[in-house]
């Protein structure tokens, strides 16, 4: 895998550095809003460095990363995870939430058995109810 000194653009990266499966979802998120460079909304096509802050919104999960390499392609994980460094206050604060998600995970009661037919015709009448 060949690394890039210069530059490269901020959806290859996401990319490559295995925060989206696709470079079309790395786009639209970058779109959307849920990535920040430098603390700024940005476009796809921003061109990132090293030494760059850049903010990642998957889920209920936020990353704060600082890009340490480019890779012009998608390589395997233990390559992916050496192009950044996550900050501690961000990996803190996943743990943090993913403690919270699975405590409230447990208190949150799963349901038995599956609906029967009388149930299941209940919830279509409600949930397809005329407004």
């Amino acid at each position: 895998m060949s690394t890039n000194p210069d530059s490269m653009r901020l959806d290859k990266w996401l990319w490559a550095a295995r925060f989206y499966k696709t470079r079309p979802n790395a786009t639209e998120a970058v779109n959307g809003g849920k990535v920040h460079f430098n603390g700024q909304r940005t476009k796809p096509s921003r061109a990132v460095q090293c030494g760059d802050e850049l903010s990642i919104q998957r889920g209920p999960y936020q990353y704060t990363v600082i890009v340490h390499a480019l890779c012009k392609q998608r390589g395997p994980a233990t390559l992916a995870q050496s192009l950044y460094e996550e900050t501690a206050e961000s990996l803190a604060a996943r743990e943090k939430l993913a403690a919270q998600r699975q405590a409230q995970a447990v208190q949150t009661a799963a349901p038995h058995t599956r609906p029967d037919k009388r149930s299941r015709r209940h919830i279509i009448r409600f949930t397809r109810r005329e407004k």
